[in-house]
């Protein structure tokens, strides 16, 4: 069962204003990853959905993280289909974030009133996305489909629109600036907050430092 209600994880989405995402299959390295990314004052984490047995480590690592990182949000996200988002519901994500939009999915979360950010690539996806029940949409790959660009463009004729660009955000002020400015609600960052050589040399000091950089820049964005 889901840690934190449905307006708390959304709230802090918003107040935060990035959704770190990373997947690996070792959970003690998703722990020290999840660790620095709280240190330096994430409250939102995306675990992703991406390799064989990943709910086992995503199991694990969510009954830690309610303890060494009680204020975390933790959620799951590359999930595709209904059935795996009753998988992540049991074990207690407290959000989905899906690549695609699977109607399915949203009648899965919302029986449970957990949040879904679905994966969207036109107006027309979003507009249904909506219906569906989705506060928060995710734009993917937020670059491909037009970056922040396509963001300004949506939020004309639908300012009620909530969006999370993820794919393409940079951790660099000029980049969050642009996805900012356009309209988005909150940005997913993935590689490029968690650099293969770092975590393979074990400098999680470093993460910690970049996500601590990119959320005072985001804070000063949000304004």
């Amino acid at each position: 069962m889901a840690r934190f209600n449905r307006m708390k994880v959304l709230n802090t989405m918003i107040e935060t204003g990035i959704v770190p995402l990373y997947y690996n299959k070792d959970a003690e390295i998703v722990k020290k990853v999840i660790k620095a990314c709280y240190v330096g004052g994430a409250r939102v984490f995306e675990f992703t959905n991406r390799g064989d047995y990943a709910h086992e480590v995503f199991a694990e690592v969510n009954k830690w993280c309610a303890t060494e990182c009680p204020d975390m949000v933790l959620g799951a996200g590359s999930i595709a289909d209904a059935a795996t988002a009753a998988l992540y519901i049991q074990l207690g994500a407290n959000f989905l974030v899906s690549p695609l939009l699977n109607p399915e999915i949203a009648k899965t979360c919302n029986r449970r009133k957990i949040p879904w950010l679905p994966g969207c690539g036109t107006i027309s996806e979003i507009g249904l996305a909506e219906e569906l029940g989705a506060e928060i949409v995710k734009i993917f790959p937020g670059k491909e489909v037009g970056g922040p660009s396509f963001v300004s463009a949506v939020k004309g004729p639908c300012p009620w629109t909530s969006i999370m660009p993820s794919g393409g955000v940079l951790p660099e002020k000029d980049n969050l600036t642009s996805w900012f400015k356009a309209g988005a609600t909150c940005v997913g960052l993935g590689s490029q907050l968690f650099p293969a050589e770092i975590i393979a040399s074990g400098k999680f000091k470093e993460i910690e430092e970049l996500v601590r950089e990119v959320v005072a820049i985001v804070r000063e964005l949000k304004k």
